[in-house]
């Protein structure tokens, strides 16, 4: 071979080479989305999927992450801790993704979030609120864990605050469903209360698809409760409001944030009206950007009657996605590790629909909601107010 012929074979060579190179860049960015889109945590796991399709498709509409788009990988987990297992493995080892948001059942979060942090690929949760969540994997070097999502613990003290320090009651009624979801804010709950020093005097448990509550009310009622607080998810939720209405029974109903769902409001109808629980998002175009965000979810998805089903979901997903977006960015790529470092030191702020997050992780917090984020709704005539 001559030196002509050598020289043709290196440039073809190179010039493969950065073909190849370029092939690879435009690649799109593979993102996991795991949450139930069946069964009765729907409404939460459906708005929170519109809601990252959404900010996915502002993204891409604009060029997507250095000039990659971005590409959902969506898994309906069923809310079953099992489900959950098998899709994070098939994401991480199948579809390969660079991250996965989601996650709205504890349970299912702390069953399966372990495969990524074995493969040191981040996760960021948007509506799942165990408190343990983010601490799963705290004590090791790396935590790959995040969240923007209130936790249990920062609801449970709002909802004793609520309860005992600006409404006076001193006897207190916990009725909590059986999950991992429900006994973990339960305990948040006591702890909470405990420090008040407040012993509450029923504490009392349901299960899944429970339709009929009143020996729990009962036991609440003859206790002399003057509130119920609740842990659990919108169906059941309801069957909580409308037995306390067929047992002639008016106290007050306070709870965690699912108090919101769309199937606790409907099925309660008037029974839930006065209900309040703590919110980071209420459908109520207070800013622009949360005027932006509302329109273009109603336009996109047409919910009946202009309601998000889970108002809450939509805007943590939305902006999950955004804030993992400025990380893959600012990391120069999706290599986990810098993904991870660069979510734990974010340079530029993120304009999200719930805030606008200026650094909301660091190294020892991987929780982007705050107190101070989050105000208390109120059911008022088939959806969620700010409450006064």
């Amino acid at each position: 071979m001559n030196f002509k012929q050598k020289l043709l074979v290196a440039s073809l060579v190179l010039g493969f080479s950065q073909l190849s190179s370029l092939a690879h860049a435009a690649d799109p960015i593979k993102i996991g989305v795991s949450g139930p889109f069946t069964g009765g945590s729907a409404p939460m796991g459906v708005s929170m999927r519109d809601g990252v399709k959404l900010a996915v498709a502002e993204i891409n509409a604009k060029g997507g992450v250095m000039g990659r788009s971005l590409l959902l990988i969506e898994r309906d987990d069923e809310a079953k801790n099992e489900r959950g297992v098998q899709i994070a493995q098939e994401l991480i080892n199948k579809e390969k993704v660079a991250a996965t948001v989601g996650y709205i059942n504890t349970g299912v979060a702390l069953a399966s979030q372990r495969f990524y942090q074995e493969a040191k690929i981040p996760v960021i949760n948007n509506v799942a609120t165990g408190s343990i969540i983010t601490k799963q994997f705290a004590d090791q070097p790396e935590n790959y864990i995040f969240r923007n999502a209130a936790s249990d613990q920062i609801q449970s003290h709002m909802i004793v605050e609520e309860a005992v320090t600006r409404r006076n009651f001193k006897k207190v009624a916990i009725l909590a469903d059986s999950t991992n979801y429900g006994q973990l804010g339960r305990a948040d709950l006591e702890k909470a209360l405990d420090a008040k020093g407040i012993k509450p005097v029923a504490v009392e448990k349901y299960n899944i698809k429970d339709v009929d509550m009143t020996a729990q009310l009962l036991k609440a009622k003859q206790a002399g409760a003057e509130v119920v607080l609740t842990y659990g998810i919108g169906p059941e939720l309801a069957q909580i409001a409308n037995g306390m209405e067929k047992l002639g029974w008016k106290v007050p109903l306070i709870g965690s944030w699912t108090l919101a769902m769309g199937n606790f409001i409907d099925n309660a109808g008037k029974n839930g009206d006065g209900t309040r629980m703590p919110q980071t998002f209420i459908q109520d175009a207070s800013t622009p950007k949360r005027k932006a965000f509302i329109d273009a979810y109603v336009a996109a998805y047409k919910p009946s009657g202009g309601r998000m089903p889970s108002a809450v979901s939509a805007a943590q997903g939305y902006d999950s996605v955004y804030l993992l977006a400025a990380a893959i960015k600012q990391a120069g790529g999706t290599d986990g590790p810098k993904v991870r470092a660069a979510l734990e030191n974010l340079s530029e702020k993120v304009d999200g629909a719930v805030t606008t997050y200026n650094k909301p992780f660091s190294k020892t917090n991987h929780e982007a909601i705050t107190p101070e984020l989050t105000v208390f709704g109120e059911v008022k005539d088939g959806k969620v107010i700010l409450a006064k």
